[in-house]
Parts: structure tokens; C-alpha cells; sequence
């Protein structure tokens, strides 16, 4: 009968053992893998909650949509904001004002352009029963929402003001490329005198307009675009129709 030493016996069961241990190890490292995965994704669903509630709203922070996130009621905001120097759009003599404080560059005011405007245009501007008023609160993140303001009030100066304020937000996806040539040849699509506006817009000639929006906006709360003042009360973001048509609505009844 051969002799079985101890070492033929070790190797035996050495190679199951091995076998055994690296298993465990690649099981213990795959639930590892995903206890982890599950505790990030958790994490990043309460971040990105938090987050989408206060971007969707404003292009900049604003201390009431944190209230609004966590399910507090917000009370009414109300300030005493004036007209500015820009032209009326509607009746001078209609019962309810908007201020509008927006930045050409924002999307968010982009989609209130596009979106919530065009309603409030068709029931209650051009019925009479509300005027707007745009004044300029260009964010320091976006480099062309200054000098879209100043070519604005270029515009204006020209009495084209509310003509080149929608193509500017015809253009707003785009207006972050925006040129001094391309702010003239969109000025000069609309009949403007295109040398008077290129010295206009290259002398900053209205920088104090945009300063002193800047100023008012700051002194009513407004921190972030679009902000409206509805008879002084505070609307903030790229709000639906339907929050608009709320307060437009109580005012005419009140």
C-alpha cells in the first residue's frame, strides 16, 4: 500500500480551500458594491430634490423658494417698486401694473417669454385691464446679459424698444455668443439706424438706466430673474399662467 505523506494531504485540500475563500471574498465585495450603490443613490435622490426645487424656479437664489421647498406657506411679499424709464406695454390707464426685473440671457425668463407671456399678453394686456413695465437685473454669471440691456436701451432710444426686447428673447438660447456686430444687425432688422446704434451700444450711453434697475431691484428683493411685482406683490421665476393669473385676477376683484 503507497505511503500518504502529509504534505500529499495539505495539497489535497489546499486548492477547495483557496477556491472557498476567494468565493466568499468576490460575494463579500459584490453586496459591498451594492450596500454602497444604494446608500449614494439615496443620498443623490435627497440632494437632487432639494436642488431642482430651487433651480426650477429663478436664475438666481432666492431665500423664499427654500421655504417653499421644505412645504412652508409662503406669506405675500409686497414692495414698493416704480415703473422705471422704459415704455409701457398696454394701456397706461389699465387698473393693474407688473414690473417685470428679467436678464436677457436668463432661460429662465427665456421660458416666461415663451411660455407664460404670451397668455398674459392675450387676457389681459390687450383686453386693458393690465400694463408691464421691464426693468434690468442682468446676473453677473451671464457675460452678455449686461450689454443685451444697454443694446436695449439703444433700441429704445430709437422707439423700438418692446421690438428688440422680443427678439432678444427670440434669440435667448444663443444670446451668450452674442456680438456687438450681432446686437447692430439685429437692431438694423428692425429699421433701426444701425451707426447711431453701434455708437450708442459701444459708449455704454445708458449704463446708468441698468445701474440704477439694479439698485431698485435690490431694495425691493428681487434677487433673482425673472421677479415680478403684481400691484407690488412679489412673484418670483419662470412661474405657469395659472400663478399670474391668480393675482391678476384678485386685484381686479379687490
Amino acid at each position: 500500500m503507497p505511503k500518504v505523506s502529509e504534505r500529499n494531504i495539505s495539497s489535497v485540500f489546499a486548492k477547495p480551500m483557496q477556491l472557498l475563500l476567494i468565493r466568499f471574498m468576490y460575494v463579500a465585495l459584490l453586496i459591498s458594491f451594492l450596500v454602497i450603490g444604494y446608500l449614494l443613490g439615496q443620498l443623490q435622490a435627497l440632494n437632487g430634490g432639494t436642488t431642482n426645487k430651487v433651480a426650477a424656479g429663478t436664475g438666481g437664489a432666492d431665500p423664499a423658494a427654500g421655504a417653499a421647498a421644505a412645504g412652508a406657506p409662503a406669506a405675500p411679499v409686497f414692495a414698493d417698486v416704480d415703473n422705471g424709464n422704459l415704455p409701457v406695454k398696454g394701456d397706461e390707464n389699465a387698473p393693474v401694473t407688473m414690473v417685470e426685473f428679467s436678464d436677457f440671457e436668463c432661460p429662465f425668463c427665456g421660458q416666461f417669454y415663451t411660455n407664460a407671456l404670451p397668455e398674459i399678453i392675450s387676457e389681459y394686456v390687450d383686453t386693458g385691464k393690465l400694463k408691464i413695465y421691464y426693468r434690468h437685473l442682468p446676473l453677473s454669471f451671464h457675460p452678455q446679459a449686461r450689454p443685451a440691456a444697454l443694446a436695449s436701451e439703444c433700441a429704445n432710444e430709437q422707439n423700438k424698444f418692446w421690438d428688440y426686447h422680443d427678439l432678444l428673447f427670440e434669440n435667448n438660447s444663443t444670446i451668450g455668443t452674442a456680438t456687438t456686430d450681432k446686437y447692430v444687425e439685429w437692431a438694423t432688422s428692425l429699421g433701426l439706424n444701425g451707426d447711431q446704434f453701434r455708437t450708442c451700444l459701444e459708449s455704454e450711453k445708458y449704463a446708468e438706466n441698468i445701474d440704477g434697475d439694479n439698485s431698485a431691484a435690490t431694495a425691493a428683493g428681487a434677487s433673482g430673474t425673472p421677479t415680478f411685482y403684481i400691484n407690488g406683490q412679489q412673484i418670483v421665476g419662470a412661474q405657469p399662467f395659472a400663478s399670474f393669473k391668480a393675482i391678476i385676477d384678485a386685484e381686479l376683484e379687490g
